[in-house]
């Protein structure tokens, strides 16, 4: 099904029909091979990164292509309808760059290049085994010890917890609370920082993650984010970037789990006819389309604020709360248009159904999402 785009130049046209060939031929072919096999595609995050595709919207004095943010979601979510664990590891990198070009001295953005070019890949560690929504009371401690920090305490849920080069790590460096909490750059080859095995998960496979135990690991103190107390306002405004990028990330499922039940409908005959003639199933059909469309004008609608310097904060809420239960309904619809057959791994919707779900949870749970939504009414 062609999405009819309209975007804000010739080269976005440009960029996001790179972006296609790419996905088509780099993406599409690997993808059930490699969620098979629970391997990252350590490889294809450098050929996307050598293509310019992981720093769309940062600066090009870094290496980046300075993209509105419109349109590097356009172009995550046609890598999320062809390998939805490529789009979410482009979307966490891209997060976990954040820190570094918004709040990191001059010295510390001298690493951008290398991390936009995806020859360092980066990893964003927030959530902790008994603290993941509830992220301002996080007990991972660093203590400055001369011109280091001393870092222990155990991260949860960490996507290339195993593949990363570097860290972003939100840790206790004062009192309890939100104004107690900096983020730390930590290099993953520090000794003390010990990637666990990865977690048997129920989608994404070729995207693991782990927890990372961190036992008196030495960080150099010119590795601090910002100011000390600075880390919990980091990590709100990188989430609320990061929620615009799930946000489309759904979009793209759910785009590529519509696809396939449209050519699966035009193709199967039941009763003397195609079964996308019968219009119960047209209906169902129609439903997912409209979800698909109204969740993708939703999240560009915030993307344009923020490209436009003004408040999205709960625009980001609400998309990433629309958009990824959308998705988790269009890939059900989807199995369902597929009948028995949506239900075995011979077809990848299967897959997106098993995906979906974890798109409700990362990035804030949708529940956090409306926490966020109806908490914007009393003021």
């Amino acid at each position: 099904m062609t999405v009819d785009r309209i975007l804000p130049s010739d080269e976005a046209h440009e960029l996001l029909d790179l972006v296609t060939e790419l996905a088509d031929r780099e993406l599409a072919p690997r993808a059930a091979d490699f969620e098979s096999r629970a391997e990252f595609p350590r490889e294809v995050l450098r050929t996307l990164g050598r293509s310019g595709l992981l720093g769309l919207p940062y600066p090009q004095e870094y290496g980046g292509a300075e993209q509105p943010y419109e349109v590097y979601l356009q172009a995550l979510e046609i890598l999320a309808s062809r390998w939805l664990a490529v789009a979410e590891a482009v979307s966490v990198h891209t997060l976990s760059c954040y820190p570094t070009a918004a709040y990191g001295t001059e010295q510390q953005r001298k690493l951008l290049p290398e991390m936009i070019g995806g020859e360092l890949l980066g990893a964003y560690c927030l959530s902790e085994p008994q603290g993941g929504s509830d992220a301002a009371s996080l007990t991972t401690r660093a203590v400055r010890d001369g011109e280091h920090y001393a870092v222990t305490g155990t991260k949860a849920w960490i996507t290339h917890a195993t593949s990363a080069d570097f860290y972003n790590v939100f840790c206790r460096t004062g009192g309890p609370g939100a104004g107690g909490v900096s983020c730390l750059l930590a290099p993953a080859g520090t000794a003390g920082i010990e990637p666990q095995l990865p977690e048997r998960t129920m989608g994404l496979r070729s995207s693991p993650v782990a927890q990372i135990v961190f036992d008196s690991a030495r960080v150099p103190a010119d590795r601090l984010i910002g100011e000390e107390g600075a880390g919990f306002r980091i990590a709100m405004a990188a989430l609320d970037s990061g929620r615009l990028g799930i946000a489309a990330c759904a979009v793209g499922l759910a785009q590529g789990a519509l696809d396939y039940a449209l050519a699966y409908a035009r193709e199967r005959e039941q009763f003397g006819r195609r079964i996308i003639d019968f219009q119960g199933l047209g209906f169902l059909l129609a439903d997912m389309a409209t979800q698909v469309a109204a969740a993708r004008a939703l999240t560009l609608a915030a993307a344009r604020l923020r490209d436009a310097g003004r408040p999205y904060r709960v625009e980001a809420a609400k998309a990433k709360l629309f958009a990824t239960d959308m998705a988790m309904r269009v890939t059900t619809d989807a199995v369902q248009v597929l009948g028995g057959a949506g239900y075995v791994a011979d077809h990848p919707v299967e897959r997106f159904f098993r995906e979906a779900k974890v798109l409700q949870i990362v990035e804030g749970t949708n529940q956090i999402q409306r926490m966020v939504i109806a908490r914007s009414f009393t003021h």
